[in-house]
């Protein structure tokens, strides 16, 4: 494809997929560095991902949920997000079911047997909003899910090979050294794909390589002559790189491992079961002088200035987890001894008085008590709010900017302290005694102003805030950097 041919449109679009061996092989760190780099050199690109299953998710501008890698990769291509970009996306209430979004909205929910009935239906809104890219764009760069071998998935399968082949698309495969077993890896599944789709596969990616070139060469070597596909290129493990994640969690402290000694401020937060969203913990994950840490389930929880609740895909479950964990006496000690505590959305819902839940969303129909920290209380509902928002925080009358994505209602006195003035009214609520801040506004710490405000409300007086917008663009650049210099970009193109 020629540059110069940056401002036509139309069907023949190129499209190029990268699928992984596995889960975390760098799928959607190498889409969102060949984005940027395609963007930085003049193309109209855009992401796709057929089928995402993820808790992380972003609201697009016309009201629509996709995954977060998405929204991210959007970003890197100068787009705003769209739910073309992610038609159907799962989000997991239970270990054998979850919610089915396609084409930004909620159909209900659905175990696996009845996804897989459901799957040609999903193809369908697959293959349009494709369609929909292919009249806008010149290229689109599609990332897979999982790996493309597994064997008891791939009747009907839409998130791989079968769209891949649904497309007729060329297809690279990534695979992660860092995990060891690279070689066997590419092998192997590249042996489990049918004949057909084998020579769909265009040629290797290697991610997350640390040493000497040098002496990967030879296996190199042997992987072309072995499969007659070439390798191209190895990325380099990029140490303290930080995009937002489509699901998984680093447990401890700011990204690569960081500790911070001596630090301003100590903040804590639960790995609940089905915690969501938990990229709006980044700022404070990454931020130099904030010690910031998830607690796993049976680690001792530590002291802190700040307990975060965040959000939750099933409340009622996740709140009992808390209590067997015994978080809730851990949060009334907190309390007690002057701590600060803020709930996001699902950690919202569960600082009131009781959550209701009649029409049976999230398991059996009824009621259950709430910490009763606020006086309020929540009836989820089958609808789902889903909007952009901007307004203020009512600690110093900060900037804020963010997003809401939650099913449920909640209404009582606590409401009438609202936490934030937002552009359609008020949100959330600020306890009587100010230790307790609760919202539905997720990105809570992305705005500087906000985020500061919030530390400053924590305890940390001199607060400096940490510009997390800035530094996913960095990871983002740093990203197409190692793409331009380490892949064969030619060929790439080519392939489009």
């Amino acid at each position: 494809m020629n540059p110069a041919r940056k401002h036509q449109t139309g069907r023949g679009a190129g499209t190029l997929m990268i699928q992984g061996t596995t889960s975390d092989a760098g799928k959607s760190a190498l889409v969102t560095g060949l984005c940027r780099a395609l963007w930085r050199r003049g193309y109209r690109v855009a992401p796709f991902k057929p089928q995402n299953m993820a808790l992380n998710s972003a609201v697009t501008p016309e009201g629509g949920e996709i995954g977060r890698a998405q929204a991210v990769q959007a970003r890197a291509c100068g787009l705003t997000p769209h739910t073309d970009m992610n038609p159907i996306l799962l989000k997991p209430n239970t270990d054998l079911g979850s919610q089915v979004i396609v084409h930004g909205r909620a159909v209900g929910n659905m175990n696996a047997r009845v996804y897989h009935d459901y799957k040609p239906r999903a193809m369908a809104a697959v293959l349009e909003s494709h369609a929909r890219l292919a009249e806008q764009y010149q290229a689109i760069i599609v990332e897979g899910a999982g790996s493309p071998a597994e064997i008891n998935l791939r009747a009907g399968d839409i998130a791989n090979m079968g769209f891949a082949e649904a497309v007729d698309c060329p297809v690279l495969l990534i695979a992660d050294i860092n995990r060891g077993g690279v070689f066997a890896h590419l092998v192997g599944t590249l042996e489990l794909l049918t004949p057909s789709e084998q020579t769909r596969v265009a040629g290797f990616i290697i991610n997350r390589f640390r040493g000497d070139i040098g002496l990967l060469q030879p296996g190199l070597d042997w992987l072309e002559k072995r499969t007659g596909k070439p390798v191209l290129g190895v990325l380099p493990y990029l140490h303290g790189l930080h995009l937002e994640a489509e699901d998984s969690l680093t447990a401890r402290g700011q990204a690569d491992g960081w500790e911070v000694t001596d630090p301003p401020l100590r903040v804590i937060a639960p790995t609940t079961p089905r915690l969501s969203n938990h990229t709006d913990c980044d700022a404070l994950r990454l931020h130099p002088e904030v010690d910031f840490r998830f607690v796993e389930s049976g680690e001792p929880i530590p002291g802190a200035d700040l307990i975060i609740l965040p959000g939750s895909k099933s409340v009622s479950a996740d709140l009992g987890w808390l209590r067997a964990e015994g978080w809730e006496q851990a949060i009334l000690r907190h309390l007690r001894y002057g701590g600060k505590l803020i709930g996001v959305c699902g950690g919202f819902q569960m600082l009131g008085r009781a959550i209701h839940d009649p029409l049976g969303l999230e398991g059996p129909s009824g009621s259950i008590p709430g910490l009763g920290l606020l006086d309020f209380e929540t009836t989820l509902t089958a609808d789902k709010r889903l909007v952009n928002v901007c307004g203020t925080l009512v600690l110093d009358g900060a900037k804020l900017k963010g997003y809401e994505i939650h099913a449920g209602r909640s209404a009582g006195s606590a409401l009438d302290h609202p936490a934030c003035h937002l552009e359609h009214g008020t949100d959330g609520a600020l306890s009587g005694d100010g230790q307790i801040l609760g919202t539905y506004v997720h990105g809570l710490f992305d705005e500087p102003d906000a985020q500061a405000a919030l530390l400053r409300w924590a305890g940390w007086s001199q607060a400096i805030a940490f510009d997390i917008l800035t530094a996913r663009d960095r990871g983002i650049d740093r990203l197409a950097d190692a793409v331009e210099m380490e892949l064969d970009m030619g060929r790439i193109i080519d392939l489009l």
